[in-house]
């Protein structure tokens, strides 16, 4: 699966244009990602150097992106398309809600009655909504 990562506000600390700290689980968090063989994207508002030393502050951590902002590593950039990346989830600090933090990411992603594919997996009697089951709420 290819998931989107935002750097401010959702890898490190929103300082920018510094770098802040790694937020809690992070690293460890997409390190276990990629083991699962999901493909990493960076997502950012950053670029030029701001973006160099954004990627340099992961791959120091022991985070090597698939691709940095674009959908994947050949593809050039052509003012004539839309900037939006191909990616199946995005994990960023602007969503609704805001970022639920690496822990909550890590059980949403791998949680059985979530699934680990765009299809959930349903092992109640009675299925849960989409929000239910990305929030925990089962609506009883």
């Amino acid at each position: 699966m290819k998931i989107a990562v935002d750097f401010d506000g959702t890898i490190v600390e929103d300082a920018y244009p510094d770098i802040g700290k790694p937020m809690l689980f992070a690293f460890e968090t997409m390190k276990e990602l990629q083991k699962q063989r999901h493909q990493l994207i960076l997502w950012t508002y950053r670029s030029g150097t701001e973006l160099e030393e954004a990627v340099e502050f992961c791959r120091s951590n022991g985070i090597e992106f698939y691709a940095v902002n674009r959908s994947y590593p050949e593809e050039e950039f052509d003012p004539e398309n839309s900037r939006k990346i191909h990616a199946h989830i995005f994990i960023d600090d602007r969503n609704i809600g805001g970022f639920p933090g690496w822990s909550r990411v890590w059980q949403m992603l791998n949680d059985e009655d979530i699934g680990n594919e765009f299809f959930p997996v349903y092992r109640e009697s009675e299925p849960r909504s989409l929000l239910q089951r990305l929030f925990g709420k089962t609506g009883k």
